[in-house]
């Protein structure tokens, strides 16, 4: 059967939509089973919300930043990391490394001083290696506003991506329909032809 060129249009367009819907619905799933806890990462990496403007402009309010699992050797001046600044809370930021202290007072402990681009002095503690989850790798833009959501909201996903699932179901079936109405074959026109010729000879 002969697909029209609309209805090969389409079935390209749906076939890359209900791709992307479904690996967007694996990637959103493995990232949303994670929970707080530094032990637990999607390939050596963790995703945290950006809470306060302390880091801007570098991260803003609302943003998500991916962090990758790094010891401290791995960590250098300059680098962003985050941290648990506290073992009685499970509170992290995210701030830059302004100075690596190793072996810190002969402990043989690595510290780092730590400051967020927006503040005007450093934070007041140190940071030892153990409080260290990861060196932030990049940053996706006010995507912590779309995860609360779809957390929250997530029943008005589930019945979008249903209403689309339906709705790339009846196209097909309507343009599978349009193509039922085809021109004769080739094979059957040249039969036809020569069963006239015969007639008229």
């Amino acid at each position: 059967m002969r697909v029209s060129k609309a209805g090969r249009v389409f079935n390209v367009v749906s076939t890359a939509i209900i791709c992307l819907i479904a690996v967007c619905l694996v990637i959103g799933a493995l990232l949303f089973a994670l929970n707080n806890s530094p032990g637990k990462s999607l390939f050596g990496y963790r995703y945290y919300t950006v809470l306060t403007g302390s880091m801007s402009p570098s991260y803003e309010v609302g943003d998500v930043v991916f962090v990758h699992i790094e010891k401290s050797d791995n960590i250098k001046e300059g680098d962003v990391i985050t941290f648990n600044p506290s073992n009685d809370s499970e509170a992290y930021l995210t701030h830059r490394v302004t100075e690596k202290l190793e072996n810190y007072k002969g402990a043989g402990v690595t510290c780092f001083r730590t400051k967020g681009d927006a503040n005007n002095s450093q934070d007041s503690f140190l940071i030892s290696e153990d409080k260290v989850i990861g060196k932030v790798v990049f940053g996706i833009p006010k995507l912590g506003y779309i995860i609360r959501f779809v957390q929250l909201r997530w029943y008005i996903i589930a019945a979008v991506i249903v209403m689309i699932f339906v709705f790339i179901f009846l196209m097909k079936r309507y343009f599978k329909r349009d193509d039922g109405d085809e021109s004769p074959k080739p094979e059957a026109a040249e039969e036809a032809g020569e069963a006239n010729g015969e007639k008229n000879s």
